[in-house]
């Protein structure tokens, strides 16, 4: 392919990649860090399923509230002070967590996820189209799965710290029943078990803090059009005629909330049958190495076929997979949920690229809060799985749905949005053939 003989990245961009990628591994360590808060602040604070989907809802919600600003933002002054703005954030809203654990209230944990995802919007509204735009535009979506790549990097080492100091040291994940305590024994272990939660976002805020520092003394170049900036309101027109983007829009909607279904419902899959939190954990570990490696593979395959093409092959295989995880019972459907993992590696910045393909800065820009506002995927979807394993009960198997536990039937809800993402492959392969 033509794309063989050009490089990813130039060698006068190369400083600038790096600082934009290190953005990458934060808010992949934000992600993964929060997931299990879903499992945690539900045994804390006594919450059913769909109520500890709050954490979710809050993470999510403030992609999608604060994207489209973002982007105006951006779109008005330049990449660095967008940088700089999520950055801020993104701390402020890991430091909320300090006073939220000395008031003991849920709203507060997820007024201070809320605002920290303000700050991910914000990042990841400059840096993807950033990205994109740091190079030749036929190696624009191999760029930006090298970029992503670090993303899982975070996700780990995110994982890695509510494993070993969240979970690990919850009093309460002890207790079998935590409900049926004294009130006053019950206040001491909620209080013991905030701190523990408290303790790394108020530590990732003092380090965002000193990243903040480290970009403000950095350069970075800004990227511009040439010319007049044409109207917000024609931008929008223009993006929304183009289907390729529209559709992806759709499909980034629906692979974001596949994502965090099938991350935040591990533990809910493996505590049907009698597994603990922490060992659920190890295999929230081992999903996150392979998403990591997919992303490096796909990286790889991108030199040989079509972004469309390859995101065809790995949505057939995520379709598959999560087939799997809905009918197999205990460990091996836990493995089929895994390897899913593996198939959604390289979608979010390969249906990102296609959607963008080809756009002047100018839309990109714009395009680009469309993409990142589907990141409410992440917040709704949840939920509405959440409700689905609630059906019959508080427990995560208390009933069966077409001869399955509700938690395996659960999964129904990333198997739809898989088939979508397939067909989005299929469908610019079949209108774009060399996008």
């Amino acid at each position: 392919m033509e794309t063989e003989k050009i490089k990813i990245v130039d060698k006068k961009n190369l400083k600038p990649f790096i600082l934009i990628t290190s953005l990458f591994a934060l808010w992949g360590f934000a992600n993964s860090v929060t997931d299990p808060m879903v499992q945690a602040f539900k045994k804390v604070l006594e919450l059913s399923n769909s109520e500890a989907a709050w954490v979710q809802m809050a993470f999510y919600g403030g992609y999608f509230c604060m994207a489209l600003p973002a982007a105006l933002f951006v779109r008005k002054y330049s990449y660095k002070t967008g940088v700089l703005i999520g950055l801020v954030l993104y701390a402020f809203g890991a430091l909320l967590f300090y006073p939220a654990a000395i008031a003991e209230e849920f709203w507060f944990f997820c007024l201070g996820l809320y605002i920290l995802t303000f700050g991910l919007a914000f990042l990841e509204t400059t840096a993807n189209p950033y990205i994109l735009a740091m190079g030749h535009p036929l190696t624009a979506t191999r760029r930006l799965n090298l970029a992503q790549a670090f993303n899982p990097v975070g996700l780990l080492l995110g994982l890695l710290v509510a494993q070993q100091f969240v979970l690990e040291e919850l009093r309460s994940d002890d207790i079998t029943d935590f409900s049926v305590l004294e009130e006053a024994k019950k206040a001491l272990i909620r209080t013991t078990d905030l701190v523990v939660i408290r303790d790394p976002y108020v530590i990732l805020g003092l380090v965002i803090l000193a990243f903040f520092f480290i970009i403000l003394l950095s350069k970075m170049p800004q990227v511009k059009d040439q010319g007049s900036i044409p109207s917000l309101g024609s931008t929008f027109k223009t993006l929304f005629r183009n289907k390729r983007y529209s559709y992806g829009v759709i499909a980034q909607v629906l692979y974001v909330g596949a994502q965090i279904m099938c991350w935040t419902y591990i533990y809910q899959y493996a505590e049907a049958f009698g597994m603990s939190s922490e060992e659920a954990a190890n295999y929230q570990f081992g999903a996150f190495v392979l998403f990591l490696l997919g992303r490096v593979i796909g990286t790889w395959v991108l030199k040989y076929i079509t972004a469309s093409k390859m995101l065809m092959y790995f949505g057939i295989s995520a379709v598959i997979c999560v087939l799997a995880t809905i009918f197999l019972v205990g460990v091996p459907g836990l493995y089929a949920l895994i390897l899913v993992s593996f198939c959604m590696s390289v979608m979010f910045p390969t249906i990102y690229g296609i959607a963008l393909d080809r756009l002047s800065e100018e839309e990109s820009k714009v395009g680009a809060a469309g993409l990142v506002m589907a990141i409410v995927g992440g917040a709704l979807m949840p939920k509405l799985q959440g409700m689905v394993i609630d059906l019959g009960g508080v427990a995560v198997n208390d009933m069966t749905i077409l001869g399955v536990s509700e938690v395996n039937f659960s999964f129904v809800l990333p198997l739809i949005c898989f088939v979508f993402i397939l067909y989005y492959g299929l469908w610019v392969q079949k209108n774009y053939q060399n996008i």
